[in-house]
């Protein structure tokens, strides 16, 4: 299965941008399907195509990893870096926990937009291990705040080219070698896949073996470019907080 995998990245590589076509700032496949074939997938940032993303990784032969000894053949290792919504990455959760599949969590002590330490944080801790997922911290750098909430796994939130790779003493940084080669490594920050959308090549089997980092609310809430995914997420945050005022007695008349 994951023989000649370099001349069949080559090969896919150049079909995504053969086939691509730009719409709004973002890669997405066009659908070049003859009358009767299989459709080509819209690779779309919603919930759906994630799920279409773990299909083609199951029939493409891969293992669902985590971060532990260095990569295999065949490993995919799901990293969620989650900056802002604890209730995207529950809904993510779930939806891999159906499908069979084992992500790496990466959670802020230090959020802005989230309580680790509220009932909802600790209830979301608990919950993202019930399915079966493993939990590791997304740090602000130089702040590591390492707990027994955490396995001993780190992701720097927004780091600078200085830190990113470097070993942490008494720790595995997900970006430092083995762990990180850019021909194993996709992401989609920003809502944009900087080398295409993965599900064909995780289909043929075209990685050894593949770091898969998404951000649970691109994937979530709606959108066709970040501010729109955004604005969408802040939209349902404001309807949940006026619900939590409802509750409180709060008179919103």
């Amino acid at each position: 299965m994951f023989q000649q995998h370099k001349l069949v990245r080559r090969v896919s590589l150049w079909l995504n941008h053969a086939v691509g076509v730009r719409l709004e700032g973002r890669l997405c496949c066009s659908n070049t399907s003859s009358p009767g074939a299989e459709p080509t997938l819209s690779c779309a940032f919603d919930l759906a195509h994630y799920r279409e993303l773990l299909e083609a990784a199951k029939a493409g032969g891969y293992r669902f990893a985590f971060f532990e000894g260095e990569p295999a053949e065949g490993d995919l290792i799901l990293r969620h870096d989650v900056d802002l919504s604890l209730d995207a990455a529950l809904r993510l959760a779930e939806l891999e926990a159906e499908t069979g599949a084992a992500s790496t969590y990466f959670l802020m002590t230090g959020s802005i937009f989230y309580n680790l330490s509220s009932p909802e944080g600790e209830r979301a801790l608990e919950r993202l291990r019930e399915l079966g997922h493993r939990v590791g911290l997304h740090a602000v750098y130089p702040r590591l705040e390492l707990d027994e909430r955490f396995e001993r796994v780190v992701a720097w939130h927004n780091p600078d080219p200085g830190y990113m790779r470097a070993p942490i003493e008494g720790a595995l940084n997900v970006m430092e070698s083995p762990w990180f080669d850019p021909e194993t490594y996709r992401s989609d920050s920003n809502q944009h896949w900087r080398s295409g959308c993965p599900h064909e090549e995780l289909r043929t089997g075209a990685f050894p073996w593949l770091h898969l980092l998404t951000h649970p609310e691109i994937w979530v809430y709606p959108g066709e470019r970040m501010g729109q995914t955004m604005r969408a997420m802040l939209e349902e945050e404001k309807e949940r907080r006026l619900d939590q005022l409802a509750d409180d007695r709060i008179d919103l008349s």
